[in-house]
């Protein structure tokens, strides 16, 4: 329907763009060999206006200048046409290139962009993946388990049930130290009494313990007797 309408095959802006710059292009070149046509012509009418100038000046009669004059007049006249033909092509090839520049930019932007929207998008689908809340809950979580370690490592570095050192006072050290003092002194008066006495040790004196019931017979048989 829109086919028979004229309004089928609608063209995006690349290809717009794409075809205002090629049409600019032909544009211009063809408006650069109309200037470089005139600005030969022009060249030419000059070089026709100097010899016309060379002639007159050898020529002293006015009779003779006049039709020299007349030619150079009609020659002036066409260059003069010419040359404002040659400075409106130049403002309008100026016009053209302040386009051209215009639509270049406008391309530039727009495959920025594009660039930008895809970098945009490519980020919004990686930054999508991570869910922030499991992030937060999944560090709120190591860090309970740092608090944890430490609270071990608290537990395992205090004494099991051992009194420590700085909890002795001055006065239970004073009673210990005199209480092994004490303990020594009657240790050395036993063994000094022992030596003294001159009583010899029962595992010394010869006699049987009393836990021994019978005598050692003294005489100790030659052999033994042989059963018949």
């Amino acid at each position: 329907m829109n086919r028979i309408f004229g309004y089928g095959g609608r063209k995006n802006h690349d290809q717009l763009l794409q075809d205002s710059n090629k049409a600019m292009n032909e544009a211009q070149q063809s408006m650069q060999e109309r200037i470089s046509g005139l600005d030969t012509q022009i060249s030419q009418l000059n070089v026709q206006l100097q010899a016309i100038q060379r002639k007159i000046s050898g020529t002293s009669s006015a009779a003779g200048q006049k039709p020299l004059r007349q030619r150079a007049l009609k020659l002036l006249n066409k260059r003069k046409q010419l040359e404002s033909m040659r400075d409106s092509l130049d403002s309008q090839s100026w016009s053209m290139n302040q386009a051209q520049m215009t639509s270049d930019n406008l391309r530039n932007t727009m495959v920025t962009v594009n660039a930008l929207k895809q970098t945009n998008k490519a980020l919004k689908a990686q930054y999508g993946k991570i869910n922030i809340d499991k992030l937060q809950d999944m560090q709120d979580e190591m860090l309970d388990l740092v608090e944890q370690g430490e609270e071990l490592q608290n537990v395992l570095a205090m004494g099991s049930g051992v009194q420590d050192l700085d909890d002795i006072s001055e006065t239970e050290l004073d009673a210990e130290l005199e209480a092994l003092g004490d303990g020594s002194m009657m240790q050395g008066d036993m063994a000094y009494e022992g030596e003294t006495s001159g009583e010899i040790p029962s595992y010394l004196s010869g006699t049987i313990p009393q836990f021994v019931d019978e005598e050692p017979s003294a005489e100790m048989p030659g052999k033994l007797e042989t059963a018949t």
